[in-house]
């Protein structure tokens, strides 16, 4: 029987991730994106896909990486400014 490193409950059906060389293992999708999902430099919300980087921080979004000042990114160009 596994444990979830993230809440500590043991569960017959826990499953492990490998992040670059580190192996985690779950008891639940919430718990392994509550430890491995980045967050956004700017709204702090758990990133679920592949995010925008720029000047080595990771963002959720095009419209936060605006709120941190940096240029309109290339994905959002077709929309319509405010």
């Amino acid at each position: 029987m596994g444990q979830c490193e993230t809440c500590g409950n043991h569960y017959k059906n826990t499953f492990k991730v490998t992040m670059h060389t580190s192996t985690h293992e779950f008891d639940c999708f919430e718990c392994a994106i509550h430890m491995l999902a980045p967050v956004c430099a700017s709204c702090s919300v758990r990133i679920l896909g592949p995010g925008v980087e720029e000047g080595g921080m990771i963002y959720c979004g095009a419209h936060c990486l605006r709120m941190a000042g940096h240029e309109l990114y290339v994905s959002d160009l077709n929309t319509p400014s405010p």
